[in-house]
């Protein structure tokens, strides 16, 4: 009877997991389609990047908005206005790479940024490989790239630059493999909160290979 008892309960716990990890991927793939569409009309509108203030506000305040949400149907709409906004400040980015003449390195980072998803995904469900190991090495890059921000501020060095755009490359890397380990785990129940996860760490993958492609485009 009681082993009966722990058989029921663990295939509880899997379906349980296998409904957080759908749903999050459905509303991942929604969040990105959206994002995509306000990017392309801040595009078509040419509208400006927004200031220091203006990103961090809206992104940690719409960030810990959604978390504090996440629990309640609105986390969902909070989780859109959060995407939709990060969708927005990529628009200026883009037009100013197209006006450069840099559309290829656009490209090449959505490919680059599709393919280290979905191999980093397809490898930690595949294997189901808890990597719950990596927290430290985040916990640790995330302090030297916060470090490396400010110094950019005061010291205008290439170097630094294409250093804070490598290991925020590596950053949101673990940060994919980390959140959907936590996922496949039970570490995270949340569908909401793993969503924003996965989606920063692709924002920010985005970013950071469009900044290195084009530094080094720019080179050539």
């Amino acid at each position: 009877m009681q082993s009966r008892i722990i058989v029921d309960s663990r295939e509880e716990s899997l379906l349980s997991t296998h409904k957080v990890l759908r749903n999050t991927y459905f509303l991942l793939a929604l969040t990105l389609a959206f994002s995509a569409v306000v990017a392309y009309v801040s595009m078509a509108m040419n509208l400006p990047r927004p200031g220091l203030i203006i990103m961090l506000v809206g992104f940690y305040g719409l960030l810990f908005l959604t978390n504090a949400l996440a629990n309640s149907a609105l986390g969902i709409l909070s989780a859109f206005a959060f995407t939709g906004f990060l969708g927005y400040t990529v628009g200026p980015i883009l037009n100013a790479y197209v006006s450069a003449g840099l559309g290829d390195a656009i490209v090449l980072a959505l490919a680059g940024t599709a393919a280290t998803f979905f191999a980093c995904s397809a490898y930690v469900l595949t294997t189901k490989k808890d990597m719950s190991f990596l927290s430290g090495t985040i916990l640790a890059l995330f302090v030297v790239l916060l470090l490396g921000m400010v110094a950019s501020f005061f010291f205008q060095f290439p170097a630094l630059y294409v250093g804070i755009s490598a290991l925020f490359v590596i950053f949101s890397t673990m940060g994919i493999l980390y959140e959907t380990s936590n996922i496949i785990h039970g570490g995270e129940t949340n569908y909401i909160r793993a969503t924003v996860s996965l989606f920063v760490s692709i924002y920010n993958l985005f970013i950071s290979l469009l900044n290195l492609l084009s530094f080094f485009s720019s080179r050539d």
